[in-house]
């Protein structure tokens, strides 16, 4: 199958919005939730929650049925933005929400402002790691815990890319791969601890009868899953 035309993230998100689910659709999302959802904390009340590139809502909804009831999410685009609010309608009276236009690299948030900082699938979108990092270190207060997860590297080996059909077309979204000793170089300059790492595999049960899909995928780690620490300034 030849390469799809590559986009930026922001034309990218704003033909995939349309369609984009507020849950996990396809099984390498499946796998990386998994992964993501065994490191979170169990309950969540209490906790000034932030999602990071919060797409349509999805961990959104997983934070609120943990109990969270302050919550923010900012993303680049306009259109999943409002999927997200769409996706949330539904969430409980007592939950304050907000919902803001911004980039990972320049979170528009105040310093120490959330217990638990969550970006699902969204790093590789920047090229600057650093600066991400950075970011969330700023606005996470000291001991806060940060779940971040990306595409694992081993796709881009693999030649895989992150792609989505709209208007009949198919588009990739630009990926900058970050290596896991990128991860832990950057961490470590931006004052934040790796307490733990999860590289989850597909499930083969998540895979629908008759798909069309790389079958090294079945053998090989397709998300990097990471949960970090605020350390002391």
């Amino acid at each position: 199958m030849a390469d799809a035309p590559v986009l930026d993230p922001a034309p990218a998100y704003a033909l995939w919005a349309a369609s984009y689910p507020a849950h996990a659709h396809n099984p390498l999302m499946h796998a990386e939730e998994r992964a993501m959802l065994a490191l979170m904390p169990s309950r969540l009340d209490g906790q000034r929650v932030v999602d990071a590139g919060c797409g349509s809502g999805r961990y959104l909804r997983h934070a609120l049925a943990r109990g969270a009831t302050a919550l923010v999410g900012v993303d680049l685009s306009a259109p999943m933005l409002s999927r997200a609010a769409a996706s949330l309608v539904d969430a409980p009276a007592a939950a304050s929400i907000a919902l803001t236009e911004g980039d990972l690299a320049a979170l528009p948030l105040p310093d120490a402002s959330a217990d638990v900082l969550l970006c699902g699938l969204a790093v590789g979108h920047v090229a600057d790691l650093d600066g991400v990092l950075r970011e969330f270190a700023r606005v996470a207060r000291k001991g806060a815990v940060l779940l971040v997860s990306d595409f694992h590297p081993v796709g881009s080996a693999l030649g895989w890319q992150r792609d989505f059909r709209a208007d009949g077309q198919r588009y990739a979204v630009r990926h900058t791969t970050h290596y896991y000793s990128h991860w832990h170089a950057a961490c470590a300059r931006a004052g934040l601890a790796i307490d733990a790492v999860a590289e989850p595999m597909l499930d083969p049960a998540d895979i629908p009868a008759g798909a069309r899909f790389d079958p090294v995928a079945l053998n090989v780690p397709v998300a990097l899953v990471m949960r970090l620490r605020r350390l002391a300034s």
